[in-house]
């Protein structure tokens, strides 16, 4: 945890960043992260929830899904098992850790130029458009974790996930994936690479 001001690198993914912009964040200011896993909804063609799916499609002889009911509920499920380990993160950090930024309301961020290049490999495995490596001043908090020790997206109980949750909040120990969560006032004061251009 640290104050003050410091400088750190970003990927872009969403929307590219401009020289000079500002971004606040503070406990008021929700990121994407929390909007994918707390507003998003996955309905199917005739605008049935998982729930719903699940209750007209269930039999005695078993479930009969068809493909586009079976990918709203694949998509739900994992958006809800993402979700429910941002809840117990959080929900830990508020107990026992409520001076670092939230993982919902932060933006997150690379110590290093070479960090966030790693960062850029993992988003290009997984097919996310990176438009940006960004370099930025912040006045304001921040928290290194490491994202390899979060709670994992299984069926475990969540007592286990809530001692993972402690074991990701007591920082970076194994330097896996490091992650800087931050907040405060973030300013963009170098465009290092573009990747749209």
């Amino acid at each position: 945890m640290g104050e003050n001001q410091f400088f750190v690198y970003h990927i872009v993914t969403r929307n590219k960043m401009s020289l000079g912009q500002i971004i606040y964040f503070d406990e008021n200011e929700y990121n994407t992260l929390y909007r994918f896993f707390f507003e998003a909804e996955q309905l199917n063609a005739k605008g049935e929830d998982f729930i719903q799916i699940m209750q007209s499609h269930y039999t005695k002889e078993g479930l009969n899904l068809d493909k586009d009911n079976a990918d709203v509920a694949m998509k739900y499920i994992g958006q809800t098992t993402r979700a429910v380990r941002e809840v117990i993160v959080e929900m830990v950090r508020l107990k026992e850790y409520p001076q670092y930024p939230s993982r919902l309301s932060c933006l997150y961020a690379a110590k290093t130029y070479e960090d966030a290049l790693k960062w850029k490999q993992l988003f290009d495995s997984f097919n996310r458009n990176v438009l940006q490596i960004v370099k930025l001043k912040v006045n304001g908090n921040y928290f290194e974790g490491d994202g390899d020790l979060l709670p994992k997206e299984d069926g475990i109980s969540f007592y286990k996930k809530i001692e993972q949750a402690r074991k990701y909040w007591n920082g970076n120990i194994n330097n896996e994936l490091p992650e800087l969560l931050i907040n405060g006032k973030i300013e963009v004061i170098e465009i290092i690479e573009d990747f749209t251009e």
